[in-house]
């Protein structure tokens, strides 16, 4: 299946622009962000699976499409490429309604390979991301908006514990 037919609208959120990195609709305290791991632990986990199995699906339709090339003449298997076609197009439809929900919480899909959620919050009086990645008990890490996973660090215990009350919640 050619290139321009696929929907990779699930890849990374880094490729989007930032919806409104000076006022998030939503600021979490440790407290609520933590409260959403375990949901966030089920969608994410669905999402990785999806992808992946997405993933599959496309390198089939690419090996398909390479046979074809190299034998040429040769006929489809449209039955079988219409079935995939399906296939694909609920995974699809799975990672986007996964995704929805995780930014419908007002939580940030950073990196979907590797589960990486930012939570917009407030630390120090100033406005930050605090910073999860699937696989971790807790959420241990903040970073400013303008840094990204490698900007991480630690919080401390007063940090992010109440919201701001001057901030939208």
């Amino acid at each position: 299946m050619p290139d321009d037919e696929r929907d990779d609208e699930f890849e990374s959120e880094d490729d989007e622009p930032e919806q409104d990195a000076e006022r998030p609709e939503r600021l979490f305290n440790r407290q609520e962000a933590e409260n959403l791991l375990p949901l966030l632990q089920t969608l994410l986990t669905t999402a990785i699976e999806r992808k992946k199995a997405s993933e599959v699906i496309e390198q089939e339709f690419s090996r398909v499409q390479n046979r074809i090339l190299l034998y040429g003449g040769i006929i489809p298997p449209y039955a079988y490429l219409a079935e995939k076609k399906v296939e694909r197009d609920s995974c699809v439809a799975a990672i986007r309604e996964a995704l929805g929900k995780i930014e419908q919480a007002g939580c940030v899909v950073k990196d979907l390979d590797v589960g990486l959620v930012d939570f917009p919050s407030v630390v120090n009086d100033e406005q930050v991301y605090l910073c999860w990645k699937l696989g971790e008990e807790r959420i241990r890490y903040w970073h400013r908006m303008d840094e990204g996973f490698t900007g991480r660090k630690p919080l401390g215990p007063a940090d992010a514990s109440t919201p701001d009350a001057s901030k939208p919640n």
